[in-house]
């Protein structure tokens, strides 16, 4: 299977690949949709379960309006119509997890309409995704069947949690473009602080609706994976499901529009039911809540609240600090390390602030972040203050020490918490920057190497880095580079 241009080659052909994605992302909020049960995760099975969640009869439920306030900001976030009246629907299916044997969402009139998430693939340029609607609704228990041979167990803990789910038009063309679109909608959520983004928690899970056609070609029938939990598992599903399908197509076959599940340890999804239609579910307006009506002097009130979000962080980082576009898509993608690498250069003291902004940049993305997966640390779990990485960063711009010092005083940093200039003095890492130091000791070098300085001047050009590395280890490496460069150069 080869793809070009996102199309997907055949023995009969190519094929367009459709895909779309409803996210259902948990709010974040200490108490449910429709009841005044905790929310907090981990807890003993069916803790936290209200007399409504258990599906008692009588039981009437009650709006929670910081989750209300949670979809609106989301949806203002991803530039969507806010309705000023929104309807709960029942929507009827029978689970075992699902107590009432319905769940209360909306279906004809959801509170946000349209919006678009930006996204970028490979260095492509930007793709517009269009958003369908976001509508609220409460999440079902949770069955376990791992605890008995014959027996499933029921948590209702997560029964009646609130739930936004995000819906996508099928404007995605390969799983690359997927994985792109939840990547930068869990950035967006996280941003906002309406969803934790915690996929192994299950409080963001994706359905991914994916078809194949003939490019023009009217739409084919979907399958829909169900509850993925990773964004590389979700990767791994549309390739696998391209080829079932492909398959299926290529031997004159139909695809059967069905539901699946994705198995990530055996690499392939299998079938779980069929899929049902709107009409199956039977929906139809909750009886025990009014239509939700919210105005426009609260819907801009939430909007002042509202944070940066990360397109406009990127493009700031961009124009203020001269940051590439990379380095700056990196560094915004996660909040919580956009602010700490903008606390970093706020605490620098160069006075050139975009230079120490891009070598700031160039520590986070490289050591810092690689220290940090080698030790499976988050952001705010570093050994070390962020004015040490300041600090760090101030004495390499004003040549007390070289970027391979600093290497090995960010070390030292990472074991003692110790600052880099207390360090620096500790151990004696301040670089050489005396000329007349510099100058002795590549005399001797050249002194010592007759033949390589005459086939360095005879042509040998590449011999430079020779010298430049014989006078680095004279000088413990302490040696200031610029000066040895320029010296040496003079000298030859």
């Amino acid at each position: 299977m080869v793809e070009n241009e996102n199309l997907v080659q055949g023995r009969t052909g190519k094929w367009e690949v459709v895909i779309g994605l409803e996210v259902h992302a948990q709010v974040n909020s200490k108490a449910k949709l429709f009841s005044g049960s905790s929310t907090d995760f981990g807890s003993d099975p069916n803790t936290q379960v209200s007399f409504l969640d258990a599906g008692m009869p009588g039981m009437l439920p009650v709006i929670n309006k910081a989750c209300v306030d949670q979809a609106i900001k989301t949806g203002l976030g991803f530039q969507g119509h806010i309705n000023e009246v929104s309807i709960f629907d029942r929507k009827n299916y029978f689970y075992a997890d699902l107590p009432a044997g319905y769940q209360i969402s909306q279906f004809h009139y959801p509170i946000v309409t349209g919006g678009y998430i930006d996204i970028e693939v490979d260095g492509k340029p930007t793709k517009r995704i269009a958003i369908t609607r976001l509508h609220m609704e409460q999440d079902a228990g949770k069955s376990i069947h791992d605890l008995h041979p014959e027996f499933s167990y029921i948590d209702l803990n997560r029964a009646g949690m609130a739930l936004m789910e995000i819906v996508s038009e099928p404007e995605m063309r390969s799983p690359a473009e997927a994985t792109a679109y939840v990547k930068k909608l869990r950035s967006l959520l996280r941003y906002l602080g309406a969803c934790d983004g915690n996929m192994e928690q299950g409080s963001l899970r994706v359905d991914a609706n994916i078809s194949l056609r003939r490019l023009g070609g009217p739409l084919g029938t979907r399958a829909e994976i169900k509850n993925v939990n990773s964004i590389r598992f979700l990767g791994q599903a549309l390739d696998y499901e391209i080829y079932r399908q492909l398959e299926i197509l290529e031997d004159g076959g139909t695809v059967i529009q069905e539901t699946r599940l994705f198995d990530p340890v055996k690499g392939e999804t299998r079938s779980m039911r069929g899929k049902e239609n709107a009409h199956d579910y039977r929906y139809f307006p909750d009886p025990d809540l009014k239509p939700l009506v919210v105005t426009q002097e609260r819907i801009e009130a939430i909007r002042t609240t509202m944070t940066e979000l990360p397109d406009a962080k990127r493009n700031r980082f961009q124009v203020d600090y001269g940051l590439s576009d990379y380095d700056a898509t990196v560094l915004v993608a996660e909040k919580e390390i956009a602010d700490y690498y903008e606390t970093v250069i706020k605490a620098a003291k160069s006075q050139d602030v975009k230079q120490a902004a891009k070598l700031c940049a160039n520590w986070l993305i490289s050591e810092v972040f690689a220290a940090m997966n080698r030790e499976s640390l988050l952001i705010h779990q570093l050994p070390f203050q962020a004015h040490h990485l300041a600090e760090l960063i101030d004495l390499i711009i004003d040549g007390t020490i070289s970027g391979k010092i600093a290497k090995d005083v960010f070390a030292k940093m990472w074991t003692t918490a110790k600052s880099p200039t207390e360090l620096v003095a500790d151990l004696g890492l301040q670089q050489i920057s005396d000329t007349n130091v510099i100058e002795a000791v590549i005399d001797q070098v050249l002194a010592e190497n007759p033949d390589k300085v005459t086939d360095y001047k005879a042509g040998k050009v590449q011999l430079f880095g020779f010298f430049v590395g014989l006078v680095m280890k004279a000088m413990k490496g302490k040696a200031n580079p610029g000066l040895v460069n320029d010296i040496l150069k003079n000298k030859l």
